[in-house]
């Protein structure tokens, strides 16, 4: 066995297609796609950065796109025209990672420094979805309310 079944799951929930994406592709066996190497680091209560090693790559040769819950970062080099090598050893291959994203995290920015793609991550929760506090009334505040309302 290799995975989980989930559908019994489908039959009985409504609007948690995504959560179920996300957990069968949890439990999917990686294909060995480990190029380029990423770091994903926690910079504050609600910031991360996703660093990747493109070494290789110029600015022009990478492609960041956000899409609904979707980040993907791909990348293509320009082959080296003329070039004679006696070893070829940069991959400088192309490539595309995809990353879920979490309901309200956006990205805020990227840079490449040192053969190093860093892409700021923010999570931006709406005012509207906020904890907030809730008053509580007493038998006073409440006669208060209904006098006014008369």
């Amino acid at each position: 066995m290799d995975g989980f079944d989930f559908s019994p799951l489908f039959r009985s929930t409504i609007g948690f297609d995504r959560l179920m994406r996300l957990a069968e592709g949890a439990t999917r066996v990686d294909s060995g796609v480990s190029y380029p190497p990423y770091d994903i680091a926690v910079t504050g209560e609600n910031s991360y950065r996703l660093t990747m090693a493109v070494a290789g790559f110029a600015q022009e040769d990478l492609d960041i796109t956000v899409k609904e819950n979707e980040l993907l970062v791909s990348g293509r080099s320009k082959k080296d025209e003329g070039t004679r090598f006696l070893h070829h050893g940069l991959a400088r291959r192309a490539f595309e990672r995809r990353f879920e994203l979490a309901d309200h995290i956006k990205v805020s920015g990227a840079s490449l420094e040192n053969g190093l793609l860093h892409v700021e991550l923010v999570r931006e929760v709406p005012e509207a979805m906020k904890p907030r506090k809730v008053a509580i009334a007493t038998d006073k505040t409440q006669t208060q309310i209904e006098q006014k309302a008369a």
